[in-house]
C-alpha cells in the first residue's frame, strides 16, 4: 500500500474493522508516520452487455457517477446515492454473470424517481435519448 502523502511503499495496519460489506483499515506510513484510512470491498465479477452487444466489466464508480451527474445541484444526500448504488450492486450480485445495461438503467431510474423527480428527468432524458420537448412533457406526465 502506497502512502498517499509521501509515496513510500511500506505501511502498517493500526486498526481494522469489518463492516457488513467492506473492511476499514487505519494505516500508518513507516517513513513519514502519517495516518490514513483505506476501505476494501470485494470485486464484483459481472459483465454488462451494452446496447451494441459489446461486453464490459461492471464498474461501480461509473454507476455512482451517473447518479451524481443526475443529482448535481439537487437536494439529494451522498448517503442516499450510496444506498441506491449499494442496492443496485446487491441486485446485480444476486443476478450474477451477465446483465444488460438496460436493466441497470431501469434500476437507476427507479431509484432516482423516488429520490428526486428533477434528477430522474435529467437521467431519463439522456438514457431514453429524448429528441425534443414533447419527450420531456410525456415523461413528466407519467411521473405526476
Amino acid at each position: 500500500m502506497l502512502c498517499p502523502y509521501c509515496g513510500y511503499e511500506e505501511t502498517k495496519v493500526t486498526d481494522k474493522r469489518d463492516a457488513e460489506k467492506l473492511t476499514r483499515r487505519r494505516r500508518e506510513c513507516l517513513k513519514c508516520k502519517r495516518r490514513f484510512t483505506t476501505y476494501e470491498r470485494p470485486e464484483i465479477d459481472i459483465n454488462v452487455i451494452k446496447k451494441d452487444g459489446s461486453r464490459q466489466e461492471f464498474n461501480r464508480d461509473k454507476l455512482k457517477a451517473g447518479f451524481l451527474k443526475a443529482c448535481e445541484k439537487r437536494p439529494v444526500s451522498k448517503e442516499n446515492i450510496d444506498a441506491a448504488v449499494e442496492k443496485i450492486e446487491e441486485y446485480l450480485l444476486r443476478k450474477g454473470g451477465e446483465v444488460k445495461s438496460s436493466i441497470i438503467g431501469e434500476l437507476v431510474m427507479k431509484h432516482l424517481k423516488k429520490m428526486d423527480k428533477i434528477a430522474y428527468i435529467r437521467f431519463a432524458s439522456v438514457y431514453k435519448e429524448f429528441d425534443d420537448i414533447s419527450d420531456f412533457k410525456t415523461e413528466i406526465k407519467e411521473i405526476d
